[in-house]
């Protein structure tokens, strides 16, 4: 079994979310019920709001700098389009594109449109157009979908997409690869509230025991989505779990692997059984 990390980028800074949403009002009423829930310190409460004065809400570099540590080729999935929280412009994102290009990271749509082919459409162009490249794949903020929205993706050009939690191995729909992920940082430490509930030992349990059912489902790929806000000091367990997680899977030798190079192997998979059959 190998492993894909992929993370979501769902903001990055505090003033993008001034007048337009509750993101950052909520986020520290979260902050004082997990202070006095006693699951963050009185020093992760500070590091929080020194985040704030320092308008950053992203920790992408600090986070590709550890990958790079351990051989993890990353994929980041970045919005260009607005809503459910999602805040920051276009401008900002077309920024962090190149930026991560330049880190060697793997980058792709973070969707919001899910509903009509129209809309599918439109945010797949936009986002072409942004980063100038040929192949893209996608996972839906929220990971929304209906009962079409796999099927206009494909129609719409992706190349793969990631907006389903489960145990399965990947898919095709049409032309595109369907990667179901496993392990996600939000479900595994907050559920099933909507702030930290689970301490470090918890979260390495309850994950341990995700990886020991992608075993047992022989799943060719274990899909693992962090979010790049949370690899900070102002979130100790989020960032303590992921490098817990990664140093883990590392001494298991697995191999790490990106979307791109994923969808490379089951394509030459396929192309050699249909070889075999004729």
């Amino acid at each position: 079994m190998k492993v894909i990390v992929s993370h979501d980028i769902d903001h990055l800074t505090f003033s993008e979310h001034f007048l337009k949403d509750l993101i950052v009002p909520k986020y520290f009423v979260r902050t004082y019920i997990e202070l006095l829930s006693g699951k963050i310190s009185v020093i992760e409460l500070f590091n929080r709001y020194g985040d704030l004065f320092k308008n950053k809400s992203q920790h992408i570099e600090e986070l590709s700098q550890f990958n790079k540590q351990y051989n993890v080729p990353p994929t980041f999935f970045i919005g260009v389009n607005q809503g459910l929280g999602l805040s920051y412009s276009i401008n900002q994102a077309e920024y962090w594109i190149k930026r991560l290009s330049a880190l060697n990271c793997e980058v792709h749509l973070h969707g919001i449109e899910f509903e009509s082919f129209e809309k599918i459409n439109l945010e797949f162009q936009l986002f072409r157009r942004i980063s100038e490249q040929n192949i893209i794949g996608t996972r839906m903020h929220y990971i929304r979908k209906n009962e079409h929205t796999f099927s206009n993706m494909a129609k719409v050009g992706y190349v793969f997409d990631s907006s389903e939690m489960s145990f399965k191995a990947p898919y095709k729909i049409g032309d595109m690869w369907e990667f179901p992920f496993q392990i996600m940082d939000g479900y595994l430490i907050e559920k099933p509230k909507q702030w930290q509930c689970k301490n470090l030992n918890q979260c390495i349990d309850e994950t341990k025991k995700l990886i020991d059912k992608a075993h047992h489902e022989n799943l060719p790929y274990l899909g693992i989505d962090f979010h790049d806000r949370y690899f900070s000091n102002s979130h100790k367990t989020w960032k303590n779990w992921y490098v817990w997680l990664i140093e883990f899977l590392s001494s298991q030798k697995m191999e790490f692997v990106n979307f791109k190079q994923a969808v490379e192997e089951l394509e030459s998979k396929v192309n050699h059984s249909q070889k075999v059959q004729v």
